[in-house]
């Protein structure tokens, strides 16, 4: 996926500013390209877990369906590196096709990486910030 420069700066900004709780939303994209973030809120606020807010994924998912965007998942890891957790793992089972993106705040500046989770399988996919 590819991803303009102010995009990627929302996610990080969104996970900064929910820290010390994880953060989530969504990247709406068509054709490979990043169009839009969504901030979401957590369900219930958690250093260690996320979980959408119903009322914000209805909300995401129908703007995303009306304009006919792809959509990438993403969250904050506050304490560890980019790379999907068990939980990640086990939740991305809902999401097949999905596109994971994780915001890591363990280091400074912050690690953005984005993964593919299928099935149990996790695999790079590629994240070009423009």
């Amino acid at each position: 996926m590819r991803i303009a420069r102010d995009l990627y700066d929302q996610m990080v900004a969104h996970a900064q500013e929910e820290a010390p709780n994880e953060c989530c939303g969504i990247v709406g994209s068509r054709d490979g390209e990043a169009k839009c973030v969504y901030r979401a809120r957590s369900l219930e606020p958690s250093p260690y877990r996320f979980e959408i807010e119903p009322h914000d994924q209805i909300r995401i998912w129908n703007d995303i369906e009306d304009n006919g965007y792809d959509a990438a998942i993403y969250h904050s890891h506050i304490r560890t590196e980019p790379k999907p957790s068990p939980a990640d793992i086990n939740f991305a089972r809902e999401w097949p096709g999905t596109v994971w993106i994780i915001v890591g705040l363990a280091e400074n500046p912050p690690e953005v990486r984005a993964w593919h989770i299928d099935d149990g399988l996790v695999r790079d996919a590629e994240l070009i910030v423009e």
